[in-house]
């Protein structure tokens, strides 16, 4: 999920914001405002209704945060690298770079976010008692018996045992010390991601067609987004375990064409297209990264405005340019093919180009490591 804007760092981690963070923030705001404090406290003012749902939202949010700080935090201290942090529709996600090396690792990556989330819950469900015993009824309590609710919900829902839950980690931690094999405890935390994904759709769907409204529709719609998630981590446990043992190295197209970015897209398709049959090409300066242009990239520029067009001018940049080293394992690249939409990674070694790893470069990687995984299992 990309940050639509950022917020900054925490902790030496970039933490990010997608757009659809401002759609459930409005909804919680209005339900708030609108619904649930002005039943439960009638007779305030508008504009205390508003404030203390725009309070309650922005610290909810402030939770959410903490929840994916807490996993940076413990990543880091385990030897993992952490990309960012994106608060979007459904939460937030602390990007990771790599694998955790034992399954403690894995559990205690995991199992910090929920736990921050109970403790966010107990201090406000702690202050909203104290509020309650003391007589004092009215929004304050209402706030803080909203943020202790709900920031107790979000680590139920959190350790349910499937992914890519931070339960379906703890499962999938579980299984991989019992069994040894990463690649089933994948399996098995995908696979519960899917049931309990088809559990929320049905639920969600028999709550809305009961009178439950957009309540559960919006059941249903995180159980559409869990069965998509979790095909996903199969599909890419899978993956992985082809590629396991594999280096950059290993597959990647060793000094490959490049040219500068001043060439123009005319130079490129009658230069450069035809003669080498390649479908990306490197932009250099000196013989370090600069950019990348694609097929697709060209397609896109008008036959009649390609003479003065220049390849810099429609390369994917080299901010969003995937940089990977010789050494690096495969499956640790693998995350971030992505990054960049031309899905291909520049290898650099002291900052100079060395070679690229192309879609069809992994293919074939899969392919060979699936015979071996096969020749293995023969034996």
């Amino acid at each position: 999920m990309k940050a639509s804007f950022r917020l900054g760092r925490i902790v030496g981690v970039p933490v990010g914001v997608n757009w659809s963070v401002l759609v459930i923030f409005a909804l919680i705001w209005w339900g708030l405002s609108a619904n649930l404090f002005p039943q439960s406290y009638p007779d305030r003012s508008v504009l205390a209704y508003a404030l203390a749902g725009l309070s309650a939202a922005v610290v909810f949010f402030l939770g959410l945060l903490a929840h994916e700080v807490s996993h940076a935090v413990v990543a880091k201290r385990n030897g993992l690298g952490v990309q960012g942090i994106t608060l979007w529709l459904f939460g937030g996600v602390a990007e990771l770079r790599g694998e955790p090396r034992s399954p403690g690792a894995e559990l205690r990556v995991s199992g910090v976010g929920p736990l921050v989330s109970l403790i966010i819950g107990a201090f406000f469900g702690g202050i909203a008692m104290l509020l309650a015993l003391a007589g004092v009824q009215g929004l304050l309590l209402g706030v803080m018996a909203w943020l202790g609710g709900i920031n107790l919900l979000l680590a139920v829902f959190n350790i349910l045992p499937a992914a890519p839950l931070d339960g379906g980690r703890l499962l999938h931690a579980a299984v991989w010390k019992a069994t040894g094999d990463r690649t089933r405890a994948s399996v098995v935390a995908a696979r519960a991601g899917w049931i309990l994904g088809v559990a929320l759709i049905g639920f969600g769907l028999w709550r809305f067609l009961t009178g439950a409204g957009v309540g559960g529709l919006w059941l249903a719609l995180i159980g559409w987004f869990l069965i998509g998630a979790a095909t996903m981590e199969e599909r890419q446990a899978r993956l992985g375990s082809a590629l396991r043992g594999m280096r950059v190295a290993d597959v990647m197209t060793p000094q490959p064409q490049t040219a500068s970015g001043e060439l123009t897209v005319a130079d490129f398709v009658n230069n450069y297209l035809f003669a080498y049959r390649h479908t990306a090409l490197p932009l250099t300066a000196d013989g370090r990264p600069v950019g990348l242009v694609t097929l697709d990239r060209v397609r896109g520029v008008p036959s009649d405005a390609r003479a003065s067009t220049t390849l810099e001018s429609v390369a994917c940049r080299a901010d969003d340019l995937v940089i990977a080293s010789p050494d690096e394992p495969l499956t640790d690249l693998l995350p971030r093919l992505n990054e960049c939409a031309d899905g291909r990674a520049l290898v650099v070694v002291d900052g100079r180009l060395v070679g690229i790893v192309s879609p069809s470069d992994i293919s074939r990687a899969v392919q060979r490591g699936s015979m071996r995984d096969q020749l293995a299992a023969n034996r």
